[in-house]
């Protein structure tokens, strides 16, 4: 996981997997973000290639935490990826099938996440 600013925004890219052992550190560095004064916040989910509970409640959390002071949050994730369970396409899929990729302004790379005059993906 790293961490960025490009064009105004934080971003937080997360490789590997979002799951019960990663989420914690990835909820820490949101909070951080906030806590720092931070108000536009990019998570690049391009290259996770498994997310479990934990990460969908951590995707939640963040979304609550920036509509609570007055932020704006954006969520990188291909629409496609390689068959199979690679890159953010799978967690793509996850939101959709929980029913909560709708409540994420989602682009499909950073560079539309972090224009401020681009359109996020439809739900």
């Amino acid at each position: 996981m790293t961490q960025t600013e490009q064009d105004g925004w934080v971003v937080v890219t997360v490789t590997g997997e979002m799951d019960l052992i990663s989420s914690p550190a990835v909820r820490q560095k949101v909070h951080d973000a906030v806590a720092d004064g931070q108000r536009s916040l990019v998570l690049d989910l391009g290259d996770v290639r498994f997310c479990d509970s934990s990460g969908v409640g951590v995707l939640i959390g963040a979304r609550r935490l920036m509509r609570s002071c007055a932020g704006r949050l954006r969520v990188v994730l291909p629409e496609q990826g390689e068959p199979g369970p690679t890159g953010g396409a799978h967690v793509n899929r996850v939101l959709a099938a929980l029913g909560v990729r709708r409540l994420f302004d989602v682009f499909p790379d950073l560079t539309a996440a972090t224009d401020d005059t681009a359109r996020p993906l439809s739900a």
